[in-house]
């Protein structure tokens, strides 16, 4: 089934039409540009669909796709987009690839039909490869637009720490000599399209602009208005952990991942599902946070589809292990589908469809629940009974501020540190609700007594609940 694009509004740019295709649960961006007749595609994700379908909503001819480098985040379609649609495959000729590409160095002057020119411009920093495209119009050689992949992004850069803490000082340190080389090479008009910094963890900070010229980073980057010391300084100090499948991304591409197989997989009985749930495999319900926490399959893990799924499964799941999709619908297991061979993880062992009862049919077993609430009523409860408050966000978010007496266990952390949780009432909460509940599903496959808060942090102050902050004494 193909999905029907996310994008955002298309951009009319002297004549060339920009049409950012959006990757929302990974925080990524492709983009279609063409002329009117001829389109060039630049860091397609694995789902080649949704460009294709593109290119033929527009009626225009595909020829070129470009890569700014070597993606830790995500698995490129773009050699097999290469391959079945005859359009040259550009990549750097440094990257050491096991395919057959066009190779594209700094400088050099691509010709895409008859007006469209794209002038890779070498901006090391995210990797030592990456490359930028400059985009230009032929007939009078005025660069309108830079699509700079996971160089200069909305407000913030690139992160420089994905190759390696050996690699880390001087990749920072390219990376800001790169944001200086784009500022003085290109007109402060021309248009700014990273392919990271809309919630991807491959962007060292987050921004919420939406568009962005040259002229507009000079005076908001940080790498373009600090010096390089405290760019460098500041930059690396804010740096977080990253999702560990992003180890299997670079190999994966560097081998050219092939079109993937969305067919739906096989389909599990409840017996095959209890067999699956026993053997300690991975059994994932797609539902939201709220119906799960109503009545699930026991022993099931929550990765609601309404929030950043491919993101968390990666993360935490141990790679290459089976995983069987619970859904409602079969266009929500295709959608999960979907997701996950954008970061390699091609056929789920099993799927099915329906409702929890139907899971459970003939197994002997009841359905699990769990309580939901919210940071008022942990205020109220611990005015009654002590409870173990359990905070799963990022341990840079609890250091910026955190309830009293809370016990910190990072989500991605936690499915191997579950002896870690205390016994007795646990309320588990993170920074609005989907994290905790994939924590919630953990904690209750072990056996744990559980509330999950389903609730914005923000809500904490107003409830009264004793808070430590950053820069208050413990």
């Amino acid at each position: 089934m193909t999905e029907s694009p996310p994008t955002s509004p298309t951009i009319a740019t002297e004549g060339f039409t920009v049409i950012p295709l959006e990757t929302p649960t990974l925080g990524d961006r492709s983009y279609v540009v063409h002329d009117g007749t001829v389109a060039f595609v630049v860091d397609p994700q694995r789902d080649i669909d949704r460009v294709l379908d593109l290119v033929a909503e527009h009626g225009v001819r595909l020829t070129h796709v470009f890569e700014s480098h070597i993606h830790n985040d995500y698995l490129t379609g773009g050699l097999a987009l290469a391959q079945l649609t005859g359009a040259a495959y550009l990549v750097n000729a440094e990257d050491q690839v096991s395919f057959q590409r066009t190779p594209v160095r700094d400088g050099e002057t691509i010709a895409v039909g008859d007006r469209t020119r794209v002038t890779p411009i070498a901006t090391p920093g995210h990797t030592f490869t990456h490359l930028s495209y400059a985009l230009s119009d032929g007939r009078d050689g005025r660069t309108l637009a830079v699509f700079s992949g996971g160089s200069l992004l909305f407000g913030a850069t690139g992160r420089p720490d994905l190759l390696g803490p050996e690699h880390t000082d001087e990749l920072v340190r390219l990376q800001h000599g790169s944001a200086h080389r784009l500022a003085s090479m290109l007109p402060d008009e021309a248009a700014v399209y990273p392919t990271h910094g809309f919630g991807s963890f491959c962007s060292a900070t987050q921004s919420e602009a939406d568009a962005s010229t040259i002229g507009e980073e000079k005076h908001s980057n940080p790498a373009l208005t600090q010096d390089e010391d405290t760019y460098v300084r500041e930059l690396l100090d804010g740096l977080g952990a990253y999702p560990a499948y992003y180890a299997h991304m670079a190999p994966g591409n560097l081998s050219g991942p092939s079109e993937p197989d969305l067919s739906f997989p096989a389909q599990a009985d409840p017996a095959e599902l209890r067999r699956r749930i026993e053997a300690g495999e991975w059994v994932v319900d797609l539902r939201s946070r709220t119906v799960f926490a109503a009545g699930h399959l026991p022993g099931s893990l929550n990765f609601g589809l309404d929030g950043a799924f491919a993101t968390y499964v990666g993360w935490l799941i141990d790679w290459g292990a089976p995983l069987t999709l619970l859904a409602t619908t079969a266009e929500e297991v295709s959608k999960a589908q979907r997701e996950l061979v954008r970061i390699g993880i091609d056929r789920p062992a099993a799927a099915t469809t329906g409702g929890p009862e139907d899971w459970i049919a003939g197994t002997g077993h009841q359905l699990g629940s769990f309580p939901t609430g919210t940071f008022a009523d942990l205020a109220q409860i611990r005015h009654h009974r002590p409870v173990v408050v359990l905070d799963v966000r990022r341990s840079e978010e609890h250091a910026d501020r955190h309830i009293d007496g809370a016990i910190n266990i990072p989500i991605h952390e936690l499915p191997h540190r579950l002896d870690d949780v205390p016994s007795g009432e646990v309320w588990v909460h993170c920074a609005g609700g989907y994290r905790a509940s994939v924590a919630a599903s953990f904690l209750a496959r072990a056996g744990h007594r559980l509330v999950a808060i389903d609730d914005s942090f923000a809500n904490a102050d107003a409830a009264t609940l004793p808070m430590t902050d950053g820069t208050s004494p413990e």
